[in-house]
C-alpha cells in the first residue's frame, strides 16, 4: 500500500511543505529512504523501528519498504521527520486510516520508547501550514506555546506516538485544548540609561539613533562607556508588536533556538570580532541565518570594530542598504531578513589612549592611520551618526544619575509616531529607511539650510549618500522637536555627528 503524510523542512528562515510517501510491497526485506535525506534523517529508521515495537504496533518489516521525501530536490535535515514518517508507515501497513492525513501536518522527533521530543523551527512550520490552508498541526508538547502563537491553525501538542496516531485515526478530531496565545510583554530586563553618567553628546546621539532608526558609531578610549551606552539602546526602542514578535521569534526558531514564548524584547546581538562572514551575514554550505538576521527588528552591536576582518565588515554593506541578505548558491538564491540597527564601537588608536585625559598615546601617526584604515570609507558612509565618547573626569563619574530610559523612550515613541503618520500607506515608517523620493518630500531644507549644506559639502567632502543620510538625521531631529520643517539648527546638529568621520586614506 501507499500512504502520504505531511511535514515541513526549514530552509533559511522559511518552511517548505514536504510530503512523506511511504510504500510497502512484497520482496526482499529492505528499508530505503530517498529524497536527499541527511544522516539524521536516514538514521530515523532505527528510531522508528524501536518506537513502533515499544508502543505495541505490529508493523511488518519483512517487506520492501520505500520512503520518499518529496520534493526530492529539497535537502532534508534534522530529526523532525520521525513522527510523520512513523504515521505514514502505519497508514501504508493498514494499521491506520488515511482520511485525516491530507489535513494534518506532523512534526517531531521520536525517542526509542515512542516519546515525542521537541524540534527546531516549529513556528515557521506552523506559519507555512497556515499559508497552505492545512487546518491542523501536531507538534511536540514542548513546542506547544510556540505553535499556539499562530492563529487560524488547530495546534495539537502530543507527548507520545500513540497520541499522534489517535489524532490521525479520528474521523472528527476533538478541538485542541485552549492555550493562551503568547503575546510580547513589557521590556523589563534592559539596563537603564540612568546608569550612564555624563556623556551628553553620546546620550543625545543614542536618542536620535533610536528615534530614526539610524546606525551609530561610538569612538573613544577604553572604559569611557561605549558598550554601556550600546546595551541601553533596545530599552529606548518601542516594544515589539505582535507581528514583529512572531516574525522575530520565527527567525530564531528556524536558526535552532526553541523559544518557549514569543520574544518580549528586541534582539541585541553582539558577535565576537573573530566571527566569520558566514556567521555574521549568514550562509555556509547549508545556508543558515547569521547575526544580522538574528538581530532583525533589533540591534547588532559590533564592539572593537577594527578588529573584525575586512571581508566580514564589507559583507555588511548590502544588508545596511537593502535590509535583506541575498545568499546565492548553485541550488538557488535565499533571501534572509536583516532589518536591524547597527551600533559599532572602537578605540581611536591601537593603544586606545589618543585624546585621553589620563594617559598619553604611544602610537605613531602611521599606526593610527593604519588602524583606522581597517574600516573602509563605503562602510563609514553608511553609518549616520559618528560620535566621539571621551573619558570622563572623576567629578562627572561621581555626579548625579542621568535621565532614565523611560523618559527618553517616551520622546522616541512620539517621534516615531510622527514618522509613521507621514507614510500611512507604506511600510516605511523610519527616517533612516526613506528612499530618495521620500527624502525630497519630507526632508527638503530651506534656503538657509541649503547654503549651510553647500559649505559643509565642500569642507567635509560629503558624498551623495552622506548628503542623503544627513538630511534623514535632520528630519529625525525635527521630529524630536515636533517641528514640521527642517531648520538650519537641525542640519548643524546633524553635521556635528558627521565631524568624527575617520580618515581612511
Amino acid at each position: 500500500m501507499l500512504a502520504t503524510s505531511m511535514t515541513a523542512a526549514v530552509v533559511g528562515v522559511d518552511a517548505h511543505l514536504v510530503h512523506i510517501e511511504a510504500d510497502t510491497a512484497a520482496g526482499f526485506p529492505k528499508f530505503t529512504m530517498v529524497g536527499l535525506p541527511d544522516s539524521a534523517v536516514k538514521e530515523s529508521e532505527g528510531r522508528i523501528r524501536a518506537a513502533l515495537r515499544n508502543c505495541g504496533y505490529p508493523f511488518k518489516w519483512d517487506r520492501r519498504i520505500t520512503v520518499n521525501l518529496a520534493p526530492a530536490g529539497l535537502r532534508k535535515m534534522g530529526s523532525s521527520y520521525d513522527l510523520a514518517t512513523a504515521v505514514g508507515l502505519l497508514a501504508a501497513d493498514g494499521l491506520l486510516p488515511q482520511h485525516s492525513l491530507p489535513r494534518m501536518l506532523l512534526v517531531g522527533e521520536l525517542a526509542l520508547d515512542g516519546a515525542v521530543r521537541p524540534a527546531a523551527g516549529v513556528l515557521p512550520m506552523v506559519l507555512m501550514a497556515r499559508r497552505h490552508g492545512i487546518p491542523a498541526v501536531v507538534v511536540p508538547r514542548a513546542n506547544a506555546s510556540e505553535a499556539a502563537a499562530v492563529a487560524g491553525v488547530c495546534s495539537y501538542a502530543v507527548a507520545s506516538l500513540p497520541e499522534a496516531v489517535a489524532l490521525a485515526a479520528a474521523t472528527d478530531p476533538p478541538p485542541p485544548p485552549r492555550l493562551d496565545t503568547p503575546t510580547p510583554g513589557p521590556v523589563t530586563d534592559v539596563p537603564d540609561l540612568r546608569d550612564v553618567r555624563g556623556q551628553p553628546l553620546a546620550r543625545r546621539a543614542l536618542e536620535v539613533a533610536a528615534a530614526g532608526g539610524h546606525n551609530l558609531l561610538l569612538v573613544g578610549p577604553p572604559g569611557c562607556g561605549k558598550t554601556m551606552l550600546a546595551r541601553r539602546l533596545p530599552g529606548l526602542l518601542p516594544p515589539l508588536s505582535v507581528e514583529e514578535a512572531i516574525e522575530t521569534t520565527a527567525i530564531h526558531s528556524a536558526w535552532g533556538a526553541r523559544p518557549e514564548r514569543l520574544m518580549e524584547t528586541r534582539p541585541f546581538r553582539s558577535p565576537h570580532h573573530t566571527a566569520s562572514d558566514a556567521a555574521l551575514v549568514g550562509g555556509g554550505s547549508i545556508p543558515r541565518p547569521g547575526e544580522v538576521s538574528l538581530a532583525h527588528n533589533g540591534v547588532l552591536f559590533l564592539d572593537e570594530l577594527p578588529e573584525f576582518r575586512r571581508n566580514v565588515l564589507e559583507a555588511l554593506r548590502q544588508p545596511l542598504e537593502e535590509r535583506v541578505v541575498t545568499i546565492a548558491r548553485v541550488r538557488g538564491t535565499l533571501r534572509l531578513p536583516a532589518r536591524f540597527q547597527l551600533v559599532a564601537a572602537m578605540n581611536p588608536c591601537p593603544c586606545g589612549r589618543l585624546g585621553s585625559r589620563t594617559s598619553g598615546c604611544r602610537c605613531t601617526p602611521r599606526q593610527v592611520r593604519s588602524y583606522r584604515g581597517r574600516i573602509s570609507g563605503p562602510l563609514l558612509d553608511r553609518i549616520d551618526l559618528q560620535v566621539e565618547v571621551p573619558d570622563l573626569p572623576y567629578v562627572e563619574l561621581d555626579g548625579p544619575s542621568g535621565e532614565p530610559t523611560e523618559a527618553v523612550a517616551a520622546r522616541v515613541a512620539v517621534a516615531r509616531g510622527r514618522q509613521a503618520s507621514r507614510t500611512p500607506e507604506t511600510a516605511v515608517t523610519l527616517n533612516a529607511e526613506l528612499d530618495p523620493a521620500g527624502v525630497r518630500a519630507v526632508a527638503a531644507p530651506d534656503a538657509a539650510g541649503r547654503r549651510l549644506l553647500v559649505a559643509a559639502a565642500e569642507r567635509l567632502r560629503l558624498t551623495a549618500r552622506s548628503h542623503g543620510r544627513l538630511l534623514r538625521v535632520s528630519r529625525t531631529l525635527a521630529d524630536l522637536e515636533g517641528t514640521p520643517r527642517i531648520e538650519p539648527r537641525h542640519l548643524a546638529e546633524a553635521l556635528q555627528y558627521r565631524c568624527c568621520t575617520l580618515d581612511t586614506e
